[in-house]
C-alpha cells in the first residue's frame, strides 16, 4: 500500500486498483498507474506486487537506457510483433528472465535469477547446480618425472 501512496503523491494517474482486498492477508486490488516518470519510486523500485507502471517512450534506445538504469534487473517482459524488436531488446536488456510475448513462465531446466541488485547466481537448470558443486583440478603427469 506504502507504493499506491507513493505513486498517488508523486503525480502518477491511478487508472484502476489502488484498494486492498479484504481485512485478512496482504492481498490488493491489481493496480495501473499511467504518467509515471522515471524519478517516481513506482518506476524505480522492485515492487512485488500486482502494480503496473505504464511510461511512455519515443524509440527503443530509450526503453533500453530506462531499464537498464535501474539498480535491479531481475525480470522483463517484452511485448511486440517484431522479431527485429524482440532480439534487440533480449541482447541488451541487463535482466536475468526476458519473456517475450509471455510473462512469468517458469521451467526447471531453465536458469532462474536477477542481475544487480536483484540477486546473485542462478537457480534451476545446469547454472543452479554450479552452486552445490566445487570443481577441482587434479593434474597428474602419465610417466614418474625423474625429480621424484
Amino acid at each position: 500500500m506504502s507504493y499506491i501512496k507513493a505513486g498517488k503523491e508523486s503525480g502518477a494517474n491511478l487508472v484502476t486498483g489502488g484498494e486492498q482486498v479484504g481485512t485478512k492477508g496482504f492481498y490488493i486490488m491489481p493496480t495501473v498507474f499511467s504518467e509515471v516518470q522515471d524519478d517516481m519510486p513506482i518506476a524505480t523500485e522492485e515492487i512485488f506486487g500486482p502494480i503496473q507502471s505504464i511510461l511512455k517512450f519515443k524509440d527503443l534506445d530509450e526503453v533500453i537506457k530506462r531499464a537498464n538504469g535501474t539498480h535491479y534487473g531481475l525480470a522483463a517482459g517484452v511485448f511486440t510483433k517484431n522479431i527485429d524488436t524482440a532480439n534487440t531488446l533480449t541482447r541488451a536488456l541487463r535482466a536475468g528472465s526476458i519473456w517475450i510475448n509471455c510473462f512469468h513462465i517458469f521451467d526447471a531446466g531453465v536458469p532462474f535469477g536477477g542481475y544487480k541488485m536483484s540477486g546473485t547466481g542462478r537457480q534451476k537448470g545446469m547454472y543452479g547446480l554450479q552452486s552445490y558443486l566445487q570443481v577441482k583440478a587434479v593434474v597428474s603427469p602419465l610417466k614418474n618425472p625423474a625429480w621424484l
